[in-house]
């Protein structure tokens, strides 16, 4: 439930053109990855976090040898568990009552953010209208297309371009121990742990996440 908004700092850091594709009306990863791959240049680089980093997986099993390099940021090469594929249609039903506001503040702190961030009133407000701007039907577009994902575990061992592997120290949803296990069945990966940040590491630490970017794209 983000938008370009996410990648602010990261496109004004970044010296080159930089594209945020609109994902909207897929329900699937599949159909995602296609999209992707009809607008973007013939080989480009790959930025993925959380959602984007699955759907990364996707692109790269459809068309490696279009990318050149790939940063996963806070995300799970793993399929979705039971529990969790059960919770996403409780809350596709919470959205379409009426609760996607209420959905998005109570996950907002506890899960998205690192303890240092979530008093911070701008970076809520803009998660926050994110998530409203996209709407309910969004939400259930990509709740569905993340309940049916594949597993991409298999994928990690063909990634075989330059890979920066991202996460921060407190990220619930996706934690360091996912990380260090893609970083460990990548061939080219490098593993960047930041501190002080949580799920949404490219808003929480900016800078941090603006440097790795370009530090992956200085790789050959």
């Amino acid at each position: 439930m983000c938008d370009a908004r996410m990648w602010r700092a990261q496109i004004d850091a970044i010296d080159l053109p930089v594209t945020v594709p609109k994902l909207t009306g897929c329900d699937n990863f599949t159909d995602m990855a296609a999209r992707v791959l009809v607008d973007a240049p013939e080989q480009f680089a790959l930025a993925g976090l959380s959602m984007g980093g699955i759907l990364a997986f996707e692109i790269w099993r459809q068309a490696p040898e279009r990318v050149t390099h790939l940063a996963l940021i806070d995300t799970n090469p793993f399929a979705d568990a039971p529990d969790r594929q059960s919770l996403r249609l409780e809350q596709i039903e919470q959205v379409f009552a009426g609760g996607l506001r209420e959905l998005a503040v109570d996950s907002l702190k506890p899960l998205y953010l690192a303890a240092s961030n979530r008093d911070d009133e701008e970076l809520l407000n803009v998660i926050l209208d994110m998530a409203l701007d996209l709407g309910p039907e969004v939400f259930r577009d990509q709740s569905l297309a993340l309940k049916d994902r594949t597993d991409s575990v298999e994928t990690l061992h063909d990634i075989n371009c330059p890979t920066a592997v991202i996460c921060g120290d407190e990220d619930t949803l996706c934690p360091v121990a996912y990380h260090e296990y893609m970083a460990g069945r990548i061939p080219e990966a490098e593993l960047v742990v930041i501190d002080d940040c949580g799920h949404l590491s490219s808003m929480e630490q900016p800078y941090a996440v603006s440097k790795e970017i370009l530090r992956l794209m200085a790789r050959e």
